[in-house]
């Protein structure tokens, strides 16, 4: 432990010392039991390795100033993993179970949640997989949820600075009616190839158009997108993104500034009137844009003239991570506090 340097952590898996389990068999989930191992025994011919039986949730654990450590948001993450397992019909598992299950990998890893000034956060992995044998085209039987913690740094390596995007139109992430309002791993396979063409080209991630019509934005790969013009929070609307919780809280603190907020279809024309772009999710908060280009179109849209990210970007960006540390009051009730 004395090892670890806190402000140095990549977004990557460290070992932590547990990790907590419920089984679904004959109907019912078991009680959560605590488990030192990182691997898992599953059946060969079990659904999640043949049929895509797999869902799983991102959150964080933050220590705050006064010591007290601070998970976001949780009762959200619960609620969407229900909704994918109403998307690929698995079996729900209860909000409680879920909150307890959380609290107690938490507690059981309070070590490796990383201090205060560091910057860094533990973060919580939550995931469900279809366990039972079976060939035939159907869902299984029997489920296991597990969670397990590690701690991370930020999710770019540059942290809060932009980057360039790219709009690459020879890949879809989601079909329109398919599964990206799902957190499922399927739509994360299927933007892998997409990718690693932006990386190898020098950007940090892919804008995605929506499927149906190349004409509107959809999402940047692991984040939703965002953007500013006029003092209005402008997030698009689709059938194919995921409802990203920190987009959701950003659209909160947005009205909470006096901000106007528009979640609607947005033409990829209006990149060119936009003040500020970012994409948000729970790795990153807020990664600001520093441009887009539509290789394809031969266009680009800029930001960041200056190379830093807009003030309202950066307002909001400050404003969720003191409430997620504690430094700023918790009006919504987003935190749970562990004392």
């Amino acid at each position: 432990m004395d090892t670890i340097n806190w402000s140095d952590l990549s977004f990557g898996y460290m070992k932590t010392d547990f990790n907590i389990r419920t089984y679904f068999k004959d109907g019912k989930w078991s009680e959560p039991q605590v488990d030192s191992s990182e691997f898992l025994n599953i059946h060969m011919a079990a659904t999640c390795l043949h049929y895509g039986q797999e869902a799983f949730e991102g959150l964080k654990a933050f220590k705050g100033k006064d010591g007290k450590i601070r998970i976001f948001r949780m009762r959200e993450n619960a609620l969407r993993l229900q909704s994918s397992c109403r998307g690929i019909m698995m079996q729900e598992l209860p909000v409680e179970l879920f909150e307890e299950m959380v609290l107690l990998a938490v507690k059981k890893n309070e070590r490796f949640v990383p201090p205060y000034e560091s910057g860094a956060s533990l973060y919580i992995r939550p995931l469900l997989i279809g366990t039972s044998a079976q060939v035939g085209v159907k869902a299984a039987t029997e489920y296991t949820f597990l969670i397990f913690v590690t701690p991370v740094g930020p999710y770019f390596k540059e942290g809060f600075k932009p980057t360039p995007m790219v709009i690459l139109r020879e890949y879809d992430r989601a079909a329109p009616l398919g599964t990206g309002t799902f957190k499922v791993g399927g739509n994360y396979a299927a933007s892998l190839t997409a990718g690693d063409k932006a990386h190898r080209l020098g950007y940090s991630a892919v804008l995605y158009l929506d499927a149906r019509e190349k004409k509107y934005l959809d999402e940047c790969g692991p984040a939703n997108f965002f953007a500013i013009k006029n003092n209005t929070y402008i997030t698009p609307a689709s059938e194919s993104i995921l409802p990203s919780i920190t987009n959701k809280s950003l659209i909160q603190l947005a009205e909470d500034m006096g901000m106007k907020v528009e979640r609607r279809r947005v033409m990829e024309e209006e990149l060119a009137t936009f003040e500020e772009a970012g994409a948000c999710g729970t790795a990153a908060v807020i990664s600001p844009i520093l441009r887009i280009d539509d290789l394809a179109e031969n266009k680009s849209y800029e930001f960041c003239k200056d190379g830093k990210a807009g003030p309202i970007s950066e307002k909001l960006y400050k404003k969720l991570r003191a409430i997620q540390y504690g430094d700023e009051p918790d009006v919504h009730g987003w935190v749970t506090v562990i004392e």
